[in-house]
């Protein structure tokens, strides 16, 4: 069976976050052999754009600006990567690369999401207490928020709310303390509590029928490292006991990719600076090369 073929792009963009370490993720991942474990082309490395530490007024949000200038540079190495018939793999960063990856999508047609995380990224500016788009960023991707980072390029909104599912949050205590908006009742939700319920598997297969419908031209994946269980990865800046097995993320990946209506992922949010035994960050290259090197559909 054939495999698909792999292009790794970095996109070390902190953008997101008042601090940093993410920019790391690539770099360490890569430096786990992950390219030549799944037999990857290695394309551009994305600049390190320059951050504020004030939010923008205009917005709220810190380097919105930033944010609408580099989310193109992203979209443009998406599509060059799909232009050869390869699979993007895009190495973050933080959240708001999601907005790039998207772009790049939304130019080509219509798009789902299956946004695997462990915050529903639902915050609006005035909630968010430190103003960081991470929080944010699928708010954004379905048209919720200020209007210079919901209709980047006038292309917004970049998903459509139904045609995206959050899958596997679990900061409900958190939403709730600092009045995040509800996330529109058009957009799957399976949040941790319903994965318990439903099995984990079961919900990622009702995840993907709802995401390979015909009117679709395919999906994305967006995998935040926080998705995991705090237990195994530690390392990473905004921590919420509980999560997913390595063995779970994985089952739910390969559920995706067994589509062929998969057409790109992203790692974030994973913190080298956090993983001070590295055992974080060899559990995640290990289990990317186990799900991503396996045949493609036919």
């Amino acid at each position: 069976m054939p495999t698909r073929s792999y292009a790794i792009i970095e996109a070390p963009s902190t953008l997101g976050l008042a601090g940093g370490g993410v920019e790391g993720l690539a770099d360490r991942l890569l430096s786990l052999g992950l390219a030549d474990r799944i037999g990857a082309r290695r394309t551009s490395r994305l600049p390190l754009p320059r951050k504020d530490p004030a939010p923008d007024p205009a917005t709220g949000t810190l380097n919105a600006k930033a944010i609408v200038q580099w989310s193109p540079l992203l979209a443009d190495a998406v599509e060059a990567v799909l232009d050869k018939a390869e699979f993007p793999l895009i190495l973050g960063g933080d959240c708001t690369i999601l907005l790039g990856s998207m772009l790049g999508l939304r130019r080509r047609g219509r798009y789902g999401l299956l946004f695997i995380d462990g915050n529903a990224d639902f915050f609006q500016p005035e909630a968010e207490p430190n103003g960081e788009g991470a929080s944010m960023d699928l708010a954004f991707a379905t048209g919720y928020g200020p209007a210079p980072l919901i209709d980047i390029q006038g292309r917004g909104p970049l998903v459509r709310p139904g045609d995206a599912v959050a899958f596997g949050y679990r900061d409900h205590a958190d939403q709730a303390e600092y009045g995040s908006q509800p996330m529109p009742p058009e957009l799957e939700v399976y949040d941790l509590p319903a994965l318990h319920e439903m099995g984990v598997e079961p919900a990622a297969r009702a995840a993907i029928a709802h995401l390979a419908r015909d009117e679709l031209d395919g999906f994305f994946i967006h995998v935040d490292a926080d998705v995991l269980d705090d237990a195994v990865m530690p390392a990473v800046d905004f921590r919420v006991p509980g999560g997913l097995s390595w063995d779970e993320l994985a089952a739910v990946l390969r559920i995706a990719l067994a589509s062929d209506k998969a057409c790109g992922i992203e790692i974030t949010i994973y913190n080298p600076d956090l993983d001070q035994d590295g055992r974080a960050g060899r559990g995640l290259a290990d289990m990317l090369a186990s799900v991503l090197r396996e045949p493609a559909p036919a």
